[in-house]
């Protein structure tokens, strides 16, 4: 078993070879990614929201999507790689705020955002409790997490976790783990968010909408 710092070395070390592709037609693996967009972009348009953090934001292709419809918003990306991070700068959106941080300790005050969404980030986290904990923490009282990542039924969940993802990690890839829903809720209610959706999709995705109480 790896540590989390050695988890989240080979992160940075796999996304800082991805940078300069992620947002390309030879992205790969990466690709998968653009199938969450538009789902993300429904659970936002559901609810009125100011101030949004991208948690695992990459090079900012879902910020910039949203940019792209509406400037008016403040967004911030987050991301463990700084040459992800570096990547999304040189777009210079304006106002933007792209930043290099961990997203098991997000780097921002209390109660600062009104939306967080994640995608395609989550499996990457060694400490998934720290994750939500700190979520919980910078949401306000009413924001919503909007998360999408793997899950998969129990017996495929469990040779995704012992098989696939070690592999994944021998080829330098930073990928910990994929969740039950039954675990993913457990985290929600452990940091003291509601959830308010949390399903299988196709192709193992997992759909989730948790609120902070309060408001």
């Amino acid at each position: 078993m790896k540590t989390s710092e050695q988890y989240k070395n080979l992160t940075i070390s796999e996304f800082t070879k991805a940078a300069d592709k992620y947002e390309t037609d030879n992205a790969g693996i990466y690709e998968i990614c653009r199938e969450d967009y538009p789902y993300i972009a429904e659970e936002l348009s559901k609810e009125e929201y100011t101030d949004l953090l991208d948690c695992g934001c990459g090079t900012g292709p879902m910020i910039s999507l949203l940019y792209e419809n509406d400037t008016t918003k403040n967004y911030t990306g987050l991301d463990i790689t700084p040459k992800m991070i570096e990547v999304a700068n040189s777009k210079n959106l304006k106002g933007v705020r792209f930043v290099v941080g961990d997203c098991e300790n997000i780097p921002f005050e209390d109660n600062n955002f009104d939306v967080i969404i994640c995608s395609n980030s989550f499996h990457h986290y060694p400490n998934p409790q720290s994750f939500f904990n700190s979520v919980n923490r910078v949401l306000r009282p009413g924001g919503r997490l909007i998360l999408q990542d793997y899950t998969a039924p129990k017996a495929v969940l469990w040779l995704m976790n012992h098989t696939e993802m070690p592999l994944a990690n021998l080829i330098g890839h930073g990928d910990v783990a994929a969740y039950s829903l039954e675990q993913v809720r457990g985290f929600c209610q452990n940091a003291g968010l509601l959830v308010e959706k949390l399903e299988r999709g196709r192709k193992f995705r997992l759909h989730l909408v948790a609120r902070k109480r309060g408001k």
